[in-house]
């Protein structure tokens, strides 16, 4: 496996990006995996490395490079309290349009890379991205064709670029995992935002019996069965959808 850590230049500044992929077998095709709220972590970049052992291109951005902040540290109980309260006002820093901007920024950074595939790409969010892999797919709808969000926030909202309503701009698939029990994605929301999406090549899946963060193995609502059957959809999802024959 070949990995590294750089800086991708963008309109804002200089982004690090965790990227990994086969030593052997390129040009790989590429997925953009947009990191939850707690950020850069090991964590996500074994989540990484699972999806490249599979034959991709993955590039994972610290999205919170414009604060100036990588890695938050311990987010998770008591005394996480300080790590949270921060993590929340970053989240407050970035929006739709900055993704965006980085979005493109990573994507020209892949053009020049003889490892990475030309051809269709795929994007994945968990909690505050979901809305970014979706987002993603209409702003790129040339190049991004396959879209997951895992218990996602802010996925049906009053704005104009809502990603329920984004989503009618792209043309990729998208695939849109629930949490039964979610304090940031409620499960009355489930239905209209499926209903958003009728006629779309899209899928809403509710995971009974979960919680949101059920697909990382480090938070304390890990749930073995939910992670296993997320990591199914995944691949499935860009098994179809991504490699170099397809565009």
């Amino acid at each position: 496996m070949i990995e590294k850590r750089l800086d991708i230049q963008t309109k804002d500044g200089r982004m690090g990006t965790f990227i990994c992929h086969p030593e052997r077998g390129g040009p790989h095709p590429v997925i953009l995996f947009f990191m939850d709220a707690p950020g850069i972590r090991e964590e996500l970049r074994d989540m990484a490395r699972r999806l490249a052992s599979a034959g991709y291109y993955v590039m994972l951005p610290n999205l919170f490079y414009r604060s100036g902040v990588e890695e938050l540290g311990n987010f998770i109980g008591e005394a996480g309290a300080a790590t949270r309260k921060k993590m929340f006002a970053l989240i407050e820093t970035i929006n739709i349009p900055l993704v965006m901007a980085d979005t493109d920024a990573l994507i020209a950074f892949a053009e020049a890379d003889p490892a990475a595939s030309k051809g269709a790409i795929g994007t994945v969010g968990y909690c505050m991205s979901g809305q970014y892999a979706i987002s993603a797919a209409a702003h790129r709808p040339d190049r991004v064709k396959a879209a997951a969000s895992f218990y996602g926030v802010r996925l049906k909202t009053d704005a104009p670029d809502s990603p329920h309503l984004a989503a009618r701009k792209a043309t990729a698939e998208i695939y849109v995992a629930w949490a039964e029990t979610d304090h940031y994605a409620p499960l009355e929301e489930l239905e209209p935002f499926r209903q958003s999406l009728a006629g779309l090549n899209a899928e809403v899946e509710l995971y009974k019996g979960a919680e949101h963060g059920f697909a990382f193995p480090q938070r304390p609502a890990y749930n073995r069965e939910a992670a296993e059957r997320h990591w199914e959809r995944l691949f499935a999802l860009f098994d179809r959808r991504l490699g170099p024959e397809r565009v």
